[in-house]
């Protein structure tokens, strides 16, 4: 019974002859179906090249992992943190970084910029110096050579890489008392800016130094450091890594992995992507009318069938199952004809890099496969439950004239 069940509801979708207005209606709702998955899919697929994008876009920005201290800034007992990161065999390279504010001023124009003191194993755990579009890395043989971000740079108008156009950096002197002097309010280092590099929102205004000038413009002693970033050998065995750590250099010290320094950052593409997700699939639940309309149509058009049907013996539960079936297929035939649409132009995209976010950077597409498996699950769920509620006829509807 079951399958005759099929068998007519798929002549009702396939056969030639019948109602015009019922395979008009019919195919409507699978071609609404189709537009609504493709969509999905496709929206879904950026998403998720979009993910990686940024991912790479913040490779070379963040570490592996950090280390900074649990209290105040500056890390206590570097000569400890040293040995032990030394002697881990998992660690690639690690270098010290200082961080602070600063203001530049150059030929009368000023502005606050953030300046990062590194040392020169830094572009081996952070490769910035691969970024640099105009200029160079600078060589560490000089303590005032720097990199500078682009829109910093720009704004203040420095020439790179000239042996005689300096800024000044201004650092505040902590402490109290009165001021006597100018050199009692700040220290203050000129520059010469060797190279720019795009800061990405990542880094914007920032100033990339060797670690020695962020030492004297904050008087700090030799080999201080406010964190340690460190490059893994494998960096799938990041979390063991960090517990390995903080087993042997104790709660004085926070480690934090890449996905955790940027957890703002990746907690606001989830929601994004969330929320897309959601507007989606109630555009996929409005679509569904359609089907509930085509199921009313089918009903009202074959009622005579459905009567004669019912007496030659068909239950009324098997009667329910055609127009259940008919919806299942419609459904079916959407989310398939919509994926293999999506997928065309997703790959589409890929190979062409027709639409585009401005005039270099194409639309990233990624196509991965529980992408199918979201669309087909959020599409089917809701074209079985509406076909389910609307080939709930009554026996009343049959019987009566």
């Amino acid at each position: 019974m079951k399958n005759i069940a099929f068998y007519i509801a798929s002549r009702y979708l396939l056969a030639k002859k019948g109602s015009t207005a019922v395979t008009f209606i019919t195919w409507l709702a699978v071609g609404a179906m189709t537009v609504a998955v493709t969509a999905m899919f496709v929206i879904i697929s950026v998403f998720s090249g979009l993910e990686d994008l940024n991912k790479e876009l913040i490779s070379n920005l963040h570490a592996d992992l950090t280390i900074k201290s649990n209290s105040g800034k500056t890390l206590k007992d570097f000569d400890k943190i040293n040995s032990v990161l030394k002697n881990n065999k998992e660690i690639s390279h690690f270098s010290r970084v200082i961080e602070e504010k600063v203001y530049i001023s150059y030929n009368g124009k000023g502005d606050i910029a953030y300046l990062r003191g590194v040392d020169s194993a830094y572009i081996k755990v952070n490769p910035i110096d691969e970024d640099i579009f105009y200029g160079a890395y600078p060589g560490f043989k000089y303590s005032n050579e720097v990199l500078m971000e682009n829109s910093l740079d720009n704004r203040l108008s420095i020439p790179v890489s000239s042996n005689s156009d300096y800024a000044t950096l201004f650092m505040p002197k902590p402490g109290t008392g009165i001021i006597n002097k100018e050199e009692d309010i700040y220290n203050k280092k000129d520059i010469l800016v060797t190279g720019v590099f795009p800061g990405k929102d990542q880094l914007d205004n920032y100033i990339i130094a060797p670690i020695e000038l962020t030492e004297e413009l904050l008087n700090l002693p030799k080999h201080s450091a406010y964190q340690i970033v460190i490059k893994l050998k494998n960096p799938d065995n990041v979390n063991s890594v960090k517990q390995q750590l903080i087993s042997s250099l104790g709660k004085n010290v926070d480690i934090k992995t890449k996905e955790e320094e940027n957890a703002a950052f990746w907690k606001m593409i989830n929601t994004e992507k969330l929320f897309i997700y959601l507007i989606f699939a109630l555009v996929i639940f409005i679509t569904t009318f359609n089907l509930a309309g085509a199921i009313i149509i089918l009903q009202l058009d074959k009622k005579q069938q459905a009567k004669s049907l019912v007496s030659l013996g068909l239950p009324l539960s098997h009667l329910r199952q055609i127009y259940f079936y008919t919806g299942i297929l419609i459904v079916v035939l959407g989310i398939i004809s919509g994926l293999i649409l999506g997928t065309t132009l997703c790959f589409f995209q890929q190979y062409t890099e027709f639409f585009r976010a401005n005039e270099t950077l194409p639309f990233p597409v990624k196509i991965v496969g529980k992408n199918y498996l979201i669309v087909s699950v959020t599409a089917a769920l809701f074209g079985f439950g509406i076909s389910w509620v609307f080939s709930k006829i009554g026996k009343e509807y049959i019987t009566k004239s």
